[in-house]
């Protein structure tokens, strides 16, 4: 691992990557080329120390914030901050710690060092059009009024459907949508998953949001007993994992589309409670080849411009 940030700019200067440990960001700012190097220049100066910070506070991030031992200490740092006012939602009703919206936290904190860069008169109109900051594939995004932003959905397997493409379609979000985040969680991902699903893809009002919501929703989609599915306590695969003794799955074998669809049933259930709650605008979940979504409020296009990655998740 680097022992310091690396900070890299394409050579036309329109697509910067920030990386350190596992944080890893590209940044992608539409605007005139000052008012876009000036943007850079925020994110590269928030970026440095913010890992830092996180490593300082993991002993109260890697537990539920209201765990059982009466401390309930609160974090200090503004991305751990953003880590534990995303997971509040879920706290009191499932098994969740801060970890579960670190990568969307940390968009979402970059991606408002990048907003704060532009200084306005009363009167004028931000020069930024666009911003996007993708942190492994969980997404905060910034939108100018009239701005629209193209999102495509992977699967992590082939369907009859798409048999030789790894993207599901895509979707488009406004600026007057309100959606400020995506993220993608599942057991594919970098983290452990308590259930089985390929991918679940989520919108929300900022990237921290939709990382807790889809590593929920990811739990929820599940087949509690059944034998094809292996589960090891999450602390046997991985030491330093905040689900301590609880049992993540390790392996599935091959379901059949009642199993698939019951399992699917069981996420959406979750993911529809959430959208009328308003916390999430939507969600899409995929399993086997098979996907189920909040309606209606995804609708797929033919050809996705971009990708929300499934193997990345909270």
């Amino acid at each position: 691992m680097a022992t310091s940030p690396q900070i890299m700019l394409d050579r036309a200067e329109k697509r910067l990557h920030l990386h350190f440990g596992p944080i890893d960001l590209i940044i992608i700012v539409d605007a005139p080329e000052e008012v876009r190097a000036k943007a850079h220049r925020g994110a590269i100066e928030r970026f440095d120390g913010l890992l830092e910070q996180l490593v300082e506070e993991l002993d109260i991030l890697r537990r539920p914030f209201d765990d059982s031992s009466g401390s309930k200490s609160e974090p200090l740092g503004p991305v751990a901050k953003r880590m534990t006012r995303a997971i509040l939602p879920h706290s009191k009703e499932r098994y969740i710690t801060p970890m579960a919206a670190v990568a969307g936290a940390v968009a979402d904190e970059i991606g408002q060092a990048i907003a704060e860069s532009e200084t306005l008169p009363a009167g004028h109109t931000s020069q930024i059009r666009r911003w996007m900051v993708n942190n492994g594939g969980d997404i905060a995004i910034g939108l100018a009024p009239g701005q629209t932003f193209q999102v495509g959905l992977a699967l992590c397997q082939p369907t009859t459907e798409f048999p030789t493409s790894d993207l599901a379609g895509s979707f488009q979000i406004s600026a007057q949508s309100g959606v400020g985040g995506i993220a993608t969680s599942g057991r594919h991902g970098r983290s452990l998953s308590l259930g089985i699903a390929d991918s679940v893809t989520v919108l929300a009002r900022s990237a921290a949001v939709a990382d807790a919501a889809a590593t929920i929703i990811a739990n929820c989609v599940d087949l509690p007993g059944n034998m094809k599915i292996q589960r090891q306590p999450a602390n046997e695969v991985d030491s330093e994992s905040d689900l301590g003794e609880l049992a993540v799955v390790v392996s599935v074998e091959r379901l059949d589309k009642d199993e698939t669809d019951q399992a699917l049933a069981r996420g959406l259930r979750v993911a529809n409670q959430l959208a009328s709650r308003q916390t999430i605008a939507a969600a899409s979940i995929h399993l086997g080849g098979r996907r189920v979504a909040t309606t209606p409020n995804i609708t797929l296009n033919a050809a996705p411009s971009s990708r929300s990655k499934c193997h990345s998740n909270g």
